[in-house]
């Protein structure tokens, strides 16, 4: 069996868990806290040298590190990853926007208001931020105005890597009703059959 380590407010972790829902793909689960440190302990370097979650541990004991890498492997042959050269490009497309332009504006905002103290020298940081956020919000309500979904107007794992952070984006101080297209795409997202909320509790295996 699948081993995910992860942290349960983790939008990153979410991508998987919510993808291995959406698969039945059964898993067990463990929780380490990364406010306490625990992805930094020699036993958990040993896994990720990078020292982050999640990480996808298999029954041979390798382990597979980032969350969009997580998602490609784990929808591999599935409908979540349509087949063809450019389809499968433009997944990749979105899910690097995710990565490179979407989250360090969007899920590390909600970071900074969730998990730092109120006289964090880092929360100098969200004015710039939410400034770049909003920039990478509007790129998507511009698309999401034509599109239902972000690649061949199906639901893919490009999908899952945006909403993962975007549909709690309000937590990190970004307002969202002035992209009603994206508000429309989110709806249509928890609507998938299998979905399962952020900090819904995995299944015990």
């Amino acid at each position: 069996m699948l081993t995910l380590h992860d942290y349960l407010d983790s939008g990153n972790g979410y991508k998987a868990r919510l993808l291995m829902s959406q698969l039945a793909i059964p898993y067990r689960y463990v929780q380490l806290d990364i406010t306490m440190g625990a992805t930094r302990t020699p036993q958990f370097l040993a896994k990720n040298a990078n020292g982050r979650i999640p990480l996808l541990e298999f029954e041979d004991g390798r382990c597979l590190a980032e969350s969009d890498a997580i998602l490609w492997y784990l929808a591999e042959g599935t409908p979540f990853l349509p087949e063809g050269r450019m389809v499968r490009a433009l997944v990749l497309q979105w899910m690097f926007f995710e990565q490179y332009s979407h989250e360090p504006y969007v899920a590390t905002p909600r970071w900074i208001v969730k998990h730092l103290p109120a006289d964090s020298p880092r929360r100098a940081e969200l004015p710039e931020r939410l400034k770049r956020g909003r920039e990478a919000l509007a790129v998507m309500e511009g698309h999401l105005a034509t599109h239902r979904f972000f690649v061949a107007d199906r639901y893919s794992i490009a999908d899952i890597a945006l909403y993962a952070y975007t549909h709690v984006a309000d937590e990190g101080g970004h307002d969202l009703s002035p992209y009603p297209a994206l508000r429309d795409w989110l709806s249509r997202v928890a609507a998938q059959p299998g979905h399962v909320g952020l900090l819904d509790q995995p299944p015990a295996h």
